[in-house]
């Protein structure tokens, strides 16, 4: 399916957040194991740059940041504790080089129109760490919602780039971590529900991970009916039913960690 069309909204990437980003505050709460990882990563860092900042998850509030965000939707819902975002994109930054001390996007890059472009400004206007939260998409489809839905894990495949080809573009040194899960998870991205299932029954819940917006009405709700019957039958929890127990899960999300 193509990816829907943009109005005035501004969101510059290939999904549109004027439709699935109103419950996004909701689901999409920063999780504290994964801000942990990535403050950590910023090292002592002052002045940061935060690329595809949406609604403020992740942003240290003990420094300064600077948050550029496209979509006036996302751009609406930031608490007024944090700077108001500028409306930029990541392609073109309105920025001199070396600004930052150091630059952060999370669930973002998968969403540039030129990610070469994107990653190239992000390492053009900052002198330390780019910090990169997003997933492997050799290993999206390894969860158990493709057996349900396997569009939706298909497009998130597509989307994400090749974190190999991230690294070659950022150019230096780049470590990969795996990022654990828990149980409990805050950021409702499809992996958050890993143990969870039934929250992926809600229509609000879908439509704060953007693949599902990827997915016409009527596969859709074929794919949550094949969940909700495999629930009410048992089928899900004689499969994968000791997943509700398991504190972590390992699934797709990784951090990457690019010095010059």
């Amino acid at each position: 399916m193509n990816p829907p069309d943009h109005p005035s909204d501004g969101s510059a990437g290939d999904a549109n957040y004027a439709l699935i980003g109103a419950s996004f505050t909701t689901y999409r709460q920063p999780e504290p194991a994964i801000e942990t990882l990535i403050h950590q990563a910023l090292g002592d860092a002052e002045r940061i740059l935060n690329l595809g900042a949406g609604a403020g998850s992740y942003e240290p509030r003990d420094r300064k940041v600077t948050p550029v965000e496209p979509s006036a939707t996302m751009r609406a819902q930031r608490p007024a504790d944090l700077a108001p975002a500028i409306n930029a994109a990541a392609e073109s930054l309105p920025f001199p080089d070396h600004h930052f001390d150091a630059a952060m996007t999370t669930f973002s890059v998968h969403q540039w129109t030129n990610l070469t472009a994107g990653l190239r400004e992000m390492r053009r206007v900052t002198t330390g760490p780019l910090i990169i939260l997003t997933c492997d998409p050799i290993l999206v489809q390894n969860f158990w919602l493709n057996d349900y839905a396997p569009e939706v894990l298909a497009t998130e495949a597509r989307r994400y780039p090749a974190l190999p080809h991230i690294a070659q573009i950022l150019g230096g040194t780049t470590r990969v971590l795996p990022v654990p899960i828990p149980l409990h998870c805050r950021d409702g991205f499809n992996e958050a529900y890993y143990g969870r299932p039934e929250m992926l029954l809600s229509p609000t819940a879908r439509s704060a991970c953007s693949a599902w917006s990827f997915v016409d009405e009527a596969t859709s709700d074929h794919y949550v009916s094949s969940l909700r019957e495999a629930l009410e039958t048992g089928a899900w929890d004689r499969r994968h039913g000791h997943l509700r127990t398991e504190p972590h899960y390992d699934g797709s999300l990784r951090l990457l960690i690019s010095l010059r």
